[in-house]
Order: C-alpha cells, then sequence, then structure tokens
C-alpha cells in the first residue's frame, strides 16, 4: 500500500512501456511473460491495492491439501465471515436476532445450511444493507444480466483479490501464464466501456487483445480472423458461443486457425456444449478449459487438464440443494449454492446462483485435493415446462434444430407455456416439410395444444452483455 500512496498508474505506465519495448525486443523464449507473471502484473495489483500475489502463492501450495485440510480451512473461515456478518452487516444482524441463528455455534460446514438462501431479489431490494460497517473500497458492479435484469451489488478489493489469484492459479493448470499473448472474446459492458488509453496501455504491457463479442457479423468476423492470425495468441478467453462463430466463419472461408500456436482456450459465462468443444478444439488445435463462476458469486470452479472442474475451496463452499433449499449428497442434481469466504465488506452467504448442478463423488486423477463439480446443467432459466407441468431441460429441443443441416443459429423462446418462437438462421431457407417437423417435434414434448413460431432470420443478435442464450423461458 505505501508503493501505491507514492506513485499513480498514470505516472508509472510510461516507464512500464519502456520496458515493455526492450523486452519485446529480446529474443529469449518466455523472457517477456516471466518478467509480467513476477514483476509487472504484481506491481500492477499492488497499485490497485489487490494482494492476488500473495494469495496466488498460498493458493498454489493449497491446491495439494487433503480434503479434511481443506475442510477445517473452509470452518475456520466461515465462522469468522459469519461474526463479522453478525456485527457489522445489517442485513445479518437482523436475520441473525430474527432467527435465532448464533455464529458461535456453528460447529461443522453442515450448520450453514440452518440459514436461508439468499436470492438475487433480497440484494435487489436492499442492496446497502448488505454493506459491512467496516467496508474499505467498496465498488459497484453488477452481473451481465443472461438471467434477466442485471444484480447490482458491490465488491471490496478483498473479494476481488481472491477472484483474481483463483483465476490466474487455474491459468496456470495449462502452462499458460499472464504476459503470454492472450485474445479475450468479450462482451461485458464493464470491459468494453473502460477500454481507454490508460486501460489500452496496460492491455498492452499484459499482451491482451480485446475482440468484442457483441455484433459479431462477416465483416466483422473476417477482421477477427485476420487480427487473430497477426497476433498469435498463446491462450484465448471467451464465450464459447463466440469463439464457435470465428472457427466457423474462419472454416467457411478457409482460413485455418490450427497453427497459430495456441495452447489452450478458456470458456466461461455460458454452458459448454460438447460439440462447441469440439468444435473449438479442432478449430484452434488445442484443448478447452471450462471455467463457471460470475462476477456475483466468484471464480466457482475451474478444469484442470485431467478434466476434473475443481472448485476453487478456499475461497467458496459450494452446496447442491433442493428446491426446499436442503443440501444433497454429492452426485445428486439440484440448484448451486455459494458462500464465499472473502466477501467480509459485501456477504455472499448461501447466495442461489441460479444454476443446476451436482459434486462430484470422486477425487481427480490430478491429485489435487480441491473438491469437484461433476457437472453444470446451465441456468434454470434453460430449463422448460411443457403445457402439463413437466420441467425439461432445453437440450431436449435444442437436439431438434440444431441437427438440420441448414440451420445456422437458433434461439429458442419459450414465451408461455402455449405459446413458444423459435428463431433461425438458415442457409438455404427451410421448405414446408421441414418446418412442419420442427412444430411435430416441439409439440411432442411441450404438448400438442403449444403455438410453435418459427421465424427466420438474418442474424441473432447477443444479449445486452454480449453472451448469446439458446434457450430462454419466460415461464415462471
Amino acid at each position: 500500500m505505501a508503493l501505491a500512496a507514492r506513485h499513480d498508474w498514470r505516472t508509472v505506465a510510461p516507464l512500464l512501456a519502456t520496458h515493455y519495448r526492450r523486452i519485446r525486443a529480446t529474443p529469449r523464449p518466455g523472457a517477456y511473460t516471466r518478467l509480467v507473471a513476477r514483476w509487472l502484473f504484481p506491481l500492477h495489483e499492488r497499485l490497485k491495492g489487490h494482494h492476488s500475489t500473495r494469495l496466488l502463492r498460498r493458493m498454489e501450495r493449497s491446491q495439494w491439501w487433503s480434503e479434511e485440510q481443506l475442510r477445517d480451512w473452509q470452518l475456520a473461515r466461515l465462522r469468522h465471515l459469519l461474526r463479522h456478518a453478525g456485527r457489522h452487516v445489517p442485513h445479518y444482524r437482523a436475520l441473525f436476532a430474527r432467527s435465532g441463528f448464533d455464529p458461535a455455534q456453528v460447529r461443522q460446514l453442515a450448520d450453514l445450511s440452518r440459514l436461508p438462501l439468499l436470492r438475487k431479489a433480497d440484494i435487489a431490494n436492499a442492496r446497502d444493507s448488505f454493506k459491512s460497517a467496516r467496508a474499505l473500497g467498496l465498488r459497484p458492479f453488477a452481473t451481465g444480466g443472461s438471467s434477466g435484469e442485471p444484480l447490482q451489488f458491490f465488491l471490496g478489493r478483498r473479494r476481488v483479490s481472491h477472484d483474481i489469484a483463483a483465476k490466474w492459479r487455474a491459468t496456470r493448470w495449462w502452462g499458460v501464464d499472464i504476459g503470454d499473448r492472450e485474445a479475450v472474446l468479450w462482451g461485458s459492458p464493464i470491459e468494453l466501456h473502460a477500454q481507454d488509453r490508460l486501460r489500452r496501455v496496460r492491455d498492452a504491457l499484459l499482451r491482451t487483445t480485446l475482440l468484442p463479442a457483441f455484433a459479431m457479423s462477416p465483416a466483422r468476423l473476417d477482421g477477427y480472423v485476420e487480427q487473430l492470425r497477426r497476433w498469435r495468441p498463446r491462450m484465448l478467453f471467451g464465450y464459447p458461443s463466440a469463439l464457435c462463430r470465428i472457427a466457423s466463419h474462419a472454416a467457411a472461408r478457409d482460413l485455418p486457425l490450427h497453427g497459430l500456436g495456441v495452447k489452450v482456450a478458456f470458456v466461461t459465462a455460458e454452458r459448454l456444449y460438447d460439440e462447441q468443444r469440439a468444435q473449438i478444439a479442432a478449430a484452434f488445435g488445442c484443448p478447452v478449459a471450462n471455467g463457471y463462476g460470475g462476477r456475483d458469486a466468484g471464480f466457482i470452479a475451474h478444469e484442470c487438464p485431467d478434466g476434473g472442474m475443481h472448485i476453487t475451496a478456499e475461497d467458496i463452499i459450494v452446496e447442491i440443494v433442493d428446491a426446499q433449499g436442503r443440501p444433497l449428497p454429492a452426485g445428486a442434481t439440484g440448484d448451486i449454492v455459494v458462500t464465499h469466504l472473502a466477501t467480509q465488506d459485501y456477504p455472499f452467504i448461501r447466495y442461489a446462483t441460479g444454476d443446476v448442478g451436482a459434486l462430484g463423488t470422486q477425487p481427480c486423477a490430478c491429485g489435487r485435493g480441491l473438491p469437484l463439480l461433476q457437472k453444470i446443467e446451465g441456468r434454470s432459466t434453460d430449463f422448460l415446462t411443457a403445457a402439463d407441468g413437466t420441467v425439461m431441460h432445453g437440450l431436449a429441443l435444442v437436439y431438434i434444430v440444431r441437427e438440420l443441416p441448414q440451420v445456422r443459429s437458433f434461439k429458442i423462446i419459450q414465451e408461455s407455456l402455449l405459446r413458444t418462437r423459435v428463431l433461425l438462421v438458415c442457409q438455404p431457407r427451410l421448405d414446408d416439410a421441414t418446418r412442419s417437423a420442427i412444430v411435430r417435434g416441439f409439440r411432442a414434448r411441450l404438448g400438442a395444444q403449444v403455438e410453435v413460431i418459427i421465424e427466420e432470420v438474418g442474424e441473432i443478435a447477443a444479449e445486452a452483455s454480449g453472451k448469446y442464450r439458446y434457450v430462454l423461458s419466460e415461464v415462471a
């Protein structure tokens, strides 16, 4: 913090830019990456008041702890968080008093289930009551809004530091590091509105290039493909749908991407389908690493090279619960609920993410002690309700349209129990027989009386966040 007090990023940036130009001219492979990972990025983090570098060192040790060690660590931090929340956070002080909950009586992690779930509406209705009286440096944040209206909340530097360290650790699992060339396909307004001059300097120093995932028109995709072939990134990061669109576009133009030297493609923010993983891997000639989390819930889990979706257990307790909020055993599918242990400034305790998944039942072959998410089935809004009340996963309808050779992209919107709209980008256009087959398939699953409206469109726009949702149900 003393360093941050003496220097400002505006004065340090020109000095770092000089180092950047000097080191880029150095022929030793990996020299610049080492400079960034060991010096420039830690300096950047200190200037922002983050302690992510120290946390990373600790996390790289704790990932090998035993299940018992991790559980003891979680319990100690949970007790500390609950005591702080009960004393200094208005929402939890009132909740604990009303329910007779005493943090001092927490003896095991299972005691957490005595508290009610925290819903997005709870935060939206009383946003300031979640602020700790001892909070310092809170900043407003918002979710991307892919599940409805964006949720606005606050985070402190402590929480941000933990999330950065968790992502940094997972990046290193794949043999890449901060400072390696990275191409980011992203659409969050928070990122895109911040691309001012200083941000561009920082991205240049860290060797990150941003390709906005808002309107991916053919002309813009031409530019993205050319930029990737010129930039030759070591890693990619973005939405799976955006990477697939680039892959498809490059294939249609006969512009190969598999020789660029990409070592791994990190994907997040959307559900990763098997065919997407295969398409991205084939197009870029690299493995695909799935990530799961959000601004609100934190960096929950990341895939390792052995295929395990490891939970960031040092910071996050993950519960799988039923419709009544009761914890389910490992292997059972239910709603994903998280408690972030580094959120004293603005606590997220038993926060319902809106996603569905299951905890793993077996350890990962990599040997890390971090527990696993066995599956992530996507947001609860990705599930559809038939006219008779039967709930089904959106894949039940996705399979009907995605296998049609003329369908380039699609979006399924369940507007009501008796009305579903299907947006399709087709080449060539659908014939009457195919349209009838789609309607029959949808009605076979949703109900014979359901109105199925098929609209052929030129392009399907992304959500306001830049994400693409294949299935959207507006049925409560």
